[in-house]
Formats: C-alpha cells, structure tokens, sequence
C-alpha cells in the first residue's frame, strides 16, 4: 500500500456509488490506499458506510458518507456537492451502485424492469451528469462506470441486468467522445463472477461452470475490480477513453 499522501492519487477526490459493502467498498479503499479523499455512498446501510470511513481514517486516509439513493436526481446532486464542499474539488467518479437479480422475461415485470434499469443505468447517467462541471473544473477528470461482462455475453434470466449493463457500456463510450475534448476519461470495467461469502454453497454448479470456463479457473475477487478501477482512474491510463476493461480471468477472450 503506498502512502497517502505520495499515492498516485495523492491530492485527488473521488466518489464511489455504492461503496459500503463488496465490491464498492474494494474501490474505494482502493483508491484511498494511493491518496485519494473518497466520499463514500450508500442507500441503507448507514453502519457499514461509517466502517469504510473509519478503516480509511485509521490509515490516514480522508472520506466521508453521504447516504442517499443516487436513482433520485436530487440525491446524485447532494453526492456530488458533499464531494466538492469537503474535498475542494472532484477528480474521480466510480458509478458502482446497482443490484442484480434474477428472473426470466415472462417474470420480469414492468416495476422491476424500471426498478433494475434506475439501478444500474439512470444511476449512472444522474452521477456523472452532477459530476461533469467540477470534473471539467479538475483538469483532468475520470470517471469509471462498472458494467459487467454479460453485456457482452448474456445469460439467461438476466434480460433486464444485461440490458441495464449494456446501456451503461453505451453511455460510457458516448461520454468518452463527448467530453475528450475537456481532458475527461471515460472508462468501464467489466467484472466477471465476484466471489462473495456463502457463494458456493448458494450456487455450487454456478461457482463450478464458471471456473470450468475461465481460462485463470477462479472467480474475481472485489481487489480484482478495485486494482482495474485504480488503473483507470490513475494517470497510468492517461490516453485511454472509451475502453471496457473485462476482468473476468480470461472468459472474454
């Protein structure tokens, strides 16, 4: 871990959506642990928002929570906002916030149809729209959209999520080429299968399929996607815009 103050986001502010738990909360940590300040956010779980702030905290490291669905349009404004009224600046946004179910199209109805695509893709597009004026205002800001890799391979069940992802890919490249010409990045990254505890014994032949399938023979772990993000967000990705890193242990190749 390097130091907070000499990380490679030393000086920087960001915002993670949905950081309080798994992989949110790897991408924020993440981005704390090389300097950056991090707002984290959260609908519900005000405790575990507060431990990602005081983990930070104990590292040295600046954060703060700001609780708030960011599907209402008021709230991604209230997120952004707390970011520059704390920090001084926004140079960093990381849309992770979504939620992921399954149900076939027959299933699928119209409330959670509308209900998943606020989820993963209005969230995105509010955020980002909040955020573009102070991120043009940095200098050189980057925001990271998290699709997933069955944007690009569906599965079954999952109409409404891949729809959802696929969008957010879409958005992603649309903005790279809309604001490249204020210095701003825009990049996606796409996780595989994530292991979270319990998965195995939830859903043995699904854990069993995917590592039969990927050429690293392993799920992805939240330090997986938060080491993509870092990349993206740092200047080590300096021309790079409009891409989908896939972090999936080699299924998209």
């Amino acid at each position: 871990m390097a130091s907070t103050s000499q990380g490679a986001l030393a000086g920087k502010a960001a915002i993670v959506t949905g950081s309080a738990r798994r992989v949110g909360r790897g991408i924020a940590l993440a981005l704390a642990d090389e300097g950056a300040a991090v707002v984290i956010n959260a609908r519900s779980s005000a405790a575990e928002a507060k431990a990602v702030v005081d983990e930070i905290a104990a590292k040295g490291g600046r954060a703060i929570v700001c609780m708030g669905d960011v599907t209402e349009p008021a709230v991604a404004r209230k997120l952004v906002n707390s970011a520059v009224e704390a920090f001084g600046r926004l140079d960093i946004l990381v849309n992770n916030v979504g939620i992921r179910l399954e149900a076939s199209i027959e299933e699928t109805t119209d409330e959670l149809w509308h209900g998943v695509m606020r989820s993963m893709l209005d969230s995105t597009f509010l955020c980002t729209r909040a955020a573009v004026p102070h991120l043009i205002a940095s200098g050189s800001g980057a925001i990271v959209n998290i699709a997933t890799i069955e944007a690009l391979f569906p599965s079954p069940g999952h109409s409404h999520y891949d729809a959802a992802k696929a969008g957010v890919l879409a958005l992603t490249r649309s903005s790279a080429l809309e604001l490249g010409r204020h210095g701003m990045r825009v990049n996606a990254v796409s996780p595989g299968l994530i292991w979270r505890k319990g998965i195995e014994q939830a859903w043995p032949e699904g854990v069993a399929a995917w590592k039969a399938a990927a050429p690293l023979e392993r799920l992805g772990t939240p330090q997986d996607v938060a080491d993509a993000c870092l990349f993206l967000a740092s200047t080590a990705a300096g021309w790079i815009t409009g891409a989908n890193l896939a972090v999936a242990g080699g299924i998209a190749c």
